[in-house]
């Protein structure tokens, strides 16, 4: 169900146009910070952020998501640059990796999108969250001017992200606390039920309202109170102003063909089609839990989609893009239901960049600072933490775990530790519910649940000791659709020996076992009406 017809795109248009613009005044600074952290031009960030809203937005089977450049490459482009020696030679490998992810799409990589656990995806939101609020403190308060680290996961930052966290309180400039705590006050006002029952205030997102106030305070303080003012350049968004709007095509850079003789191009393009698929594929599995309307976006098309963007991207002199889950929750929290609100974000940066770049440089990034803060709390609620742990520690341990791993490392070995943590509790679960043992009296039922691999073999030895002898024993296999190897020979070995303490063994539906099938028959249990007690 992800083709719409226009009705369902023209239905959300009120909450879409809104949020594509909240989208774009978050995604305007990342996109040149991220540049500059990679050590690339910064239009090569805008380049990719347009290329994100007007044309993966359509090829996306994606309602929500928001693609652009990502921080979590900037370590990756930075140093592929330095090695291939020339921007433009990267660029070359950057069109290559476009095009592999475009055979895995074709190829149907992104199943690899549906073994992530729920427990593991929302220790990964909750985890951005706590990134969020750790990287816009300092914003906040006027401190930090380094934008390009605030979508980053932590990758050799955590340390250093603490420490600019306290630096920060001690360097507060109140013109920024000002904006940020006002701005943050009025989108918690605009939550209230109040406010979401009047239909004004409905077609105006809080987000828009505080970075209204945050220019219109910043100009105010600068002509009557400047030392209550945002006056450094640095803590204001920072947009280059063409001198005229065909000035944009001169941006464009182009790979040089050249490099294809370079054997790291083929290193560079592959380590970037790996990080910037699975980074796609865990921010679409994070947007698919956040999505109030509960769609399921194609993880194969995502994968093309991203694929023709770098693509695009690498001809033209972007930065790699992938599904970006911040500005993709700021989408969702600012009222965004359609990819219109990520076309609408495009769009606002291509008109932006043409006409009205001087303007937008008004915009103080404390007011930035406020949308993404309420956006980190949405995603790392302390109920959301209650929920996991009335879950039980099969779905806590591995929430949490992830949240910690993801804040002491990056996102994708912070994932894979929690995974990893995940797949015990999976594999603990399986052990025990794979194989059940039921006693009534001197009458046993075995019964084999599910599919029966080699890990089970300890515990069917454990419950074959406890079958006393002179008695009864149904093996049941009925609901069994596979039974390992070790699992039958471990039972063929009990049949063997069941003869010397006088035990009975009775089989059911033992299926494709040959040496078994002899032993088949179907018996009535609890032929005296007790019911059976189960073996602790």
């Amino acid at each position: 169900m992800i083709h719409k017809h226009l009705k369902y795109y023209t239905d959300h248009l009120k909450g879409d146009v809104p949020a594509g613009i909240v989208v774009f005044l978050v995604a305007l600074p990342l996109c040149l910070g991220i540049a500059m952290a990679s050590g690339a031009p910064l239009f090569s960030g805008l380049i990719a952020g347009l290329i994100g809203g007007l044309v993966v937005a359509w090829l996306s089977g994606s309602q929500l998501s928001v693609s652009g450049p990502a921080a979590g490459l900037t370590v990756i482009v930075l140093n592929a640059i330095e090695k291939i020696g020339s921007f433009q030679g990267f660029l070359t490998a950057l069109v290559i990796a476009g095009f592999l992810q475009l055979v895995l799409g074709f190829l149907r990589a992104g199943i690899i999108a549906s073994f992530f656990p729920a427990s593991v995806i929302e220790g990964m939101l909750a985890a951005i969250g706590l990134i969020l609020i750790m990287k816009q403190l300092p914003h906040a308060t006027g401190y930090d001017a380094s934008f390009e680290g605030d979508e980053s996961y932590m990758a050799d930052t955590a340390g250093s992200s603490v420490y600019a966290l306290f630096d920060s309180l001690k360097a507060i400039s109140p013109g920024a606390l000002v904006i940020s705590s006002v701005g943050l006050l009025i989108m918690i006002i605009w939550e209230l039920s109040w406010f979401k029952k009047r239909k004004l205030f409905t077609l105006i997102p809080g987000p828009l309202v505080a970075v209204a106030w945050g220019v219109a305070y910043n100009l105010t303080a600068m002509k009557f109170a400047p030392e209550w003012a945002v006056n450094n350049p640095k803590h204001m968004v920072t947009l280059p102003v063409l001198d005229h709007p065909t000035a944009l095509f001169d941006q464009f850079v182009f790979p040089d063909w050249s490099f294809l003789a370079d054997r790291q191009i083929y290193t560079v393009a592959v380590t970037m089609t790996i990080i910037a698929s699975l980074e796609t594929l865990l921010s679409l599995e994070a947007v698919d839990k956040l999505d109030p309307l509960k769609r399921i976006a194609p993880t194969n098309r995502e994968l093309r989609a991203q694929g023709i963007g770098n693509m695009i991207s690498g001809f033209i002199g972007g930065l790699p893009i992938t599904a970006v889950i911040v500005r993709s929750s700021a989408n969702i929290n600012a009222g965004g239901r359609t990819r219109i609100a990520c076309f609408v974000h495009g769009v606002c940066l291509l008109i932006s960049l043409l006409f009205f770049a001087q303007y937008l440089n008004y915009i103080p990034l404390a007011c930035l600072a406020a949308i993404l803060l309420q956006t980190g709390y949405k995603l790392a609620k302390p109920k959301l933490f209650k929920e996991f742990f009335r879950k039980g520690l099969s779905q806590f341990v591995p929430f949490v775990v992830t949240v910690g791993a993801i804040l002491a490392t990056d996102l994708l070995e912070g994932m894979a530790i929690g995974m990893a943590v995940g797949m015990i509790f999976v594999i603990m679960a399986n052990y025990h519910a794979a194989i059940t043992l039921t006693q009534d009296g001197s009458h046993y039922v075995l019964s084999l649940n599910k599919d029966v691999s080699f890990l089970n073999k300890a515990l069917l030895r454990k419950f074959i000791l406890r079958i006393e002898a002179n008695s009864t024993v149904v093996i049941d296999a009925s609901k069994a659709g596979f039974i390992d190897h070790d699992i039958v020979e471990t039972i063929e070995d009990f049949l063997a020996a069941a003869p010397d303490d006088n035990i009975s063994v009775q089989l059911v539906d033992l299926h494709g076992k040959d040496k078994m099938k002899k032993h088949e028959a179907h018996v009535v249990l609890n032929g005296r009406g007790k019911k059976p007690q189960a073996v602790a």
